[in-house]
């Protein structure tokens, strides 16, 4: 086995050094606090206005409502992360997740049963989210030093990837207590990550001066990536994959009326793509890609379609959950290339604008993932709309073979 595992992932076992760096510990704590909260809370809100609506219109509301801040502040946001210091915006922002946190268990505990105070709260968490990605992933290259970004990127996200998989869990048993439970320790959660990320010191230089309030400026960020075709590719393709292929909102229904596994299942099935991405994690970190990266990610980005269209057609929870695992792994391997060409190839300047750029993708490839799921499925039906997003992701990775060589002849990450 290990000689397999070598053969994929020749690099050698030294990315977890990087978890001697007091700065990066108290980084990733923070990233674990709050993906957890996250996590539980979006299995929490999912299920109640599911429970409320019974619709999957109303699910993808719920994904546009996320999504529309990130696109809409994006370029304040990516100014605000290369102007002012990245811990305190991260640690505001938390802060702003806390205090929604506990307006949504006021809501669920003594609310009248409407859903539109959800959905403001959730464009509230989503404005909160805008402003503390892109501060987040341009702090991160700045507390490790350079020939340590990749195992701080793989090392991070398996962490993430692991508050993941706890989150989605703990909020589904938690759940049983009432939604607001869940959104109580979520709160907590959010709190203790703000102190965490504030604590951090980070290497950036400060700005002697800040950059005018100009359109150039504040779109700088996309200019850059324009001008990347590697880097252009590797985020368009990782948007277009998860914005079609991913199944995350409809996981509600699944869980509801084709697998019959209630609240707790839902927690099961939410974890599992998470616990594919901790384990791949693990394995990058453990042994970092040499090689052949632009050709990896693509084939990646095949297998998470492929494994998208086997779930859409499953009706037996093992099978869903493990295509789901399947799944989560192929991604982690697409998030680790874009993440480490994203971080490791752009000017300290630049990374809160090209970060903010990069979380659009993200939060277009999830949330407004979630919309598109639930739209379409609502036209055509829950499974016949996620197998459509498995065959659209396989004809997306074999057209952008084509369509960026500079991607798929790619050979390292930096």
């Amino acid at each position: 086995m290990r000689a397999i595992l070598k053969r994929f992932f020749p690099g050698g076992p030294s990315g977890w050094i990087v978890f001697r760096n007091r700065d990066f510990r108290l980084f990733a704590a923070s990233r674990v606090l709050s993906g957890i909260a996250f996590q539980m809370q979006a299995v929490a809100i999912g299920w109640f206005i599911y429970d409320v609506t019974r619709s999957p219109f109303a699910l993808g509301l719920a994904g546009l409502a996320s999504f529309l801040p990130v696109i809409l502040c994006a370029p304040i946001t990516g100014y605000v992360a290369d102007t002012f210091d990245r811990r305190i915006v991260a640690a505001v922002a938390y802060g702003i997740q806390t205090a929604a946190s506990l307006l949504l268990l006021a809501l669920a505990k003594w609310g009248s049963g409407a859903i539109w105070p959800i959905y403001l709260l959730v464009v509230m968490i989503g404005t909160a989210r805008a402003f503390a990605t892109p501060a987040i992933q341009a702090l991160l290259p700045t507390l490790v030093p350079r020939e340590l970004f990749s195992a701080a990127i793989a090392g991070n996200a398996s962490l993430a990837q692991g508050a993941a998989v706890m989150g989605p869990a703990f909020g589904g048993l938690l759940y049983a207590l009432g939604p607001s439970t869940v959104f109580g320790i979520a709160g907590l959660g959010y709190a203790l990550a703000s102190l965490l990320i504030a604590a951090t010191h980070s290497r950036s230089e400060p700005h002697a001066v800040r950059p005018p309030l100009t359109w150039a400026v504040f779109t700088a960020g996309l200019s850059f990536i324009w001008s990347q075709p590697v880097m252009l590719g590797a985020i368009s393709l990782d948007l277009l994959a998860v914005l079609f292929g991913g199944a995350v909102a409809l996981l509600p229904i699944f869980a509801a009326e084709i697998l019959h596994v209630g609240p707790l299942g839902l927690g099961a099935l939410r974890s599992m793509p998470a616990a594919g991405a901790v384990v791949m994690a693990i394995m990058l970190a453990t042994w970092p890609l040499q090689h052949h990266v632009g050709r990896r990610m693509l084939l990646a980005v095949a297998v998470f379609g492929l494994a998208t269209i086997i779930f859409g057609l499953s009706t037996s929870l093992p099978l869903s959950m493990a295509c789901l695992f399947v799944a989560g792994s192929a991604d982690m391997v697409s998030v680790y290339v874009r993440q480490s060409l994203v971080q490791g190839e752009t000017p300290d300047a630049l990374r809160g604008r090209v970060s903010a750029v990069n979380s659009v993708f993200i939060g277009a490839s999830n949330e407004l993932g979630e919309f598109e799921s639930g739209m379409l499925a609502g036209l055509i039906g829950t499974m016949p709309a996620v197998v459509f997003g498995g065959l659209a992701t396989i004809c997306i990775a074999a057209a952008w073979a084509r369509l960026f060589p500079a991607l798929r002849e790619r050979d390292k990450l930096i």
